[in-house]
């Protein structure tokens, strides 16, 4: 089985939070890789990566990367491949350095950029990425999707069953 995502982070670090787009794509049976590279200490090995991950099968690449956060934007130099930047919170400015630097990409090299350790969204956004034109995992995005809503008519129903004095509902 070869993968179809990639997941790059820039430091062994960032595992607790790009678990959970590991996680969804288990939950969804999609292939993928994990791996750390980073912009900063193994920039030639990047720039290998995002130039063959095209030709390995990869369809879309999520990159983690806290503090100045390059490796998404210097991946996305380099693939023709969508690029999902998930900005890591470090422990100084709170993830906003990594937001920012992952946002602010200059004209035609677009990085998608997700909330603050949102590697499970940057996971969902890939998924429905290459749903485009697939058929079979356009119905994976739609029973992930109703799944959520299920969870939230349960979560009323809880809510419901919560008594107190003066609540109306």
């Amino acid at each position: 089985m070869k993968p179809v995502v990639s997941i790059i982070m820039g430091s062994t670090s960032d595992m607790p939070v790009m678990e959970a787009a590991c996680k969804f794509f288990d939950e969804m049976e999609i292939p993928f890789e994990v791996n750390a590279l980073s912009a900063h200490r193994t920039p030639d090995e990047v720039v290998e990566f995002a130039k063959n991950a095209h030709t390995r099968g990869i369809k879309v690449i999520i990159a983690g990367a806290g503090m100045a956060a390059a490796l998404p934007g210097v991946i996305a130099a380099e693939t023709p491949l969508p690029v999902i930047g998930v900005p890591i919170k470090g422990s100084v400015l709170e993830g906003m350095d990594a937001t920012l630097a992952i946002l602010q990409m200059p004209p035609g090299i677009p990085v998608a950029t997700v909330a603050i350790n949102g590697a499970l969204n940057a996971a969902v956004l890939a998924l429905q990425m290459m749903a485009v034109g697939d058929d079979t995992l356009k119905e994976k995005v739609i029973s992930y999707k109703q799944g959520l809503k299920k969870k939230i008519v349960k979560a009323n129903q809880d809510l419901a069953e919560i008594k107190f004095k003066y609540k109306t509902n």
